[in-house]
């Protein structure tokens, strides 16, 4: 199919020119008989993914037959959830993926090839695994729609992690995951071309070809109240297309600073962060724009747990995040971690390596629990009172009593970078 890429000059797309482009796009297809939808899950809040989901059932009606949230390892969307991000499309449309129990081998990327895709980070069979539902469902339409961001793991988010990761199983998220934490999270942040992406696009040319797989992918900015606006959209089904949105993301999404910060705000609404499986996107999209021996402070009014999953949760507590060298010490020692590579990418990836400081103020975890895991904890109401989001702009603050801070409202829509750090 040809592509469809709009940005605009004036930097923001109506919901007019959305509703037109995704109608043209129908238009081309011709008629479908079974559709399926794979859009995020409500730590996208923001992507115009309901609206875009929206849209896909008011053109084509009961041809929609399945929504399926590519939740990956993130907990199912609740009710109130659902009808928050996905207002106008009826509840009983919605499949919840389960990362254990629902997925299918579409084949397996051999160890010599893991090896050379990943410059030798790793040497194991990688499983191309994706929902049942779409691998075996009798869709003539998978629509993928979702938004492309700095991201920790694959450099930029969406296009085909959406499929495998998004809709993955257990082997497959979590060795992907291990392969980007022991590449480095630092060398992976912001980057379209990584290991992880390789192997992806590698899997999909090999075993996914045959999916009728449509991506339809959104660049998100932010405006200087905290507001967001639709930037960029790009439809379309090859690599070219995702490479144009990632551009988009790495000129809309990263902000450079001349200098690094001695101190960071971020900000985890509690409406998308209730774990810091999810919430140390705080500490990811910061790290490269803090200062040797600064401190992020992460205000997370909503999180009550570690991991979304409730066999990752313990070992987050019990390993905590220690470092590289640590984690990959206990990983050698501990079957239990060994069996759960994700767990452990995941502890490589939200440790500050001791370069800086990380202080937590969960809604309703305790200090003993932040601090077992090895950040610094402070209470969240003085911390509020402080730092009040209210009274803070995105960006460089001078409080009061003339402490300067840089606040960050929604880690999860940028990355932040000091210039010299990311080139």
């Amino acid at each position: 199919m040809e592509s469809i890429c709009i940005q605009p000059d004036n930097g923001e797309i109506t919901d007019e020119q959305l509703r037109n482009a995704l109608y043209e796009l129908f238009d081309g297809l011709g008629p479908r008989r079974r559709v399926v939808a794979v859009p995020p899950d409500i730590t996208r809040l923001h992507s115009r993914a309901g609206q875009i989901t929206e849209t896909v059932f008011r053109y084509y009606g009961a041809s929609l037959t399945d929504v399926l949230p590519a939740l990956g390892t993130h907990l199912p969307l609740t009710p109130e959830e659902r009808a928050h991000m996905y207002p106008g499309v009826p509840a009983h449309l919605f499949r919840t993926h389960n990362w254990r129990t629902d997925v299918h081998t579409l084949g397996r990327v051999p160890p010599d090839v893991v090896r050379e895709l990943t410059g030798g980070v790793a040497e194991f069979a990688w499983p191309a695994e994706i929902n049942r539902l779409l691998a075996m469902g009798g869709h003539d339409l998978i629509l993928s729609i979702g938004q492309v961001v700095p991201h920790e793991v694959i450099g930029m988010a969406n296009y085909n992690k959406n499929i495998f990761v998004g809709t993955g199983g257990y082997e497959c998220i979590s060795k992907s995951h291990y392969v980007s934490a022991v590449y480095g999270i630092e060398r992976v942040l912001g980057r379209a071309d990584n290991p992880v992406r390789r192997l992806m696009n590698h899997a999909e040319r090999e075993y996914a070809a045959a999916l009728p797989i449509v991506y339809v992918m959104t660049v998100v900015g932010t405006r200087s109240d905290g507001s967001t606006f639709l930037r960029g959209l790009f439809i379309g089904d090859t690599p070219d297309c995702f490479d144009q949105a990632a551009q988009c993301a790495l000129e809309t999404n990263v902000t450079l600073l001349e200098r690094p910060q001695r101190k960071i705000v971020a900000y985890l609404d509690p409406e998308e962060f209730k774990s810091t499986w999810l919430g140390n996107k705080a500490i990811y999209r910061t790290r490269l724009a803090l200062d040797e021996g600064g401190e992020l402070i992460v205000l997370a009014p909503g999180v009550q747990q570690f991991g979304e999953d409730p066999e990752i949760d313990p070992l987050i507590r019990r390993f905590g995040y220690c470092g590289r060298e640590a984690t990959l010490q206990a990983v050698a020692q501990h079957e239990e971690l060994r069996a759960s590579l994700g767990t452990a990418a995941h502890l490589i990836q939200g440790s500050s390596e001791e370069r800086f400081t990380v202080t937590y103020c969960p809604g309703k975890l305790t200090r003993a629990e932040i601090e077992a895991v090895g950040y610094r904890y402070a209470d969240l109401n003085t911390m509020m009172r402080r730092y009040d989001p209210k009274h803070l702009v995105p960006g460089e603050n001078t409080l009061p009593d003339g402490e300067q801070i840089y606040y960050v409202p929604n880690p999860a829509l940028g990355l932040w970078a000091e210039r010299s750090r990311f080139s």
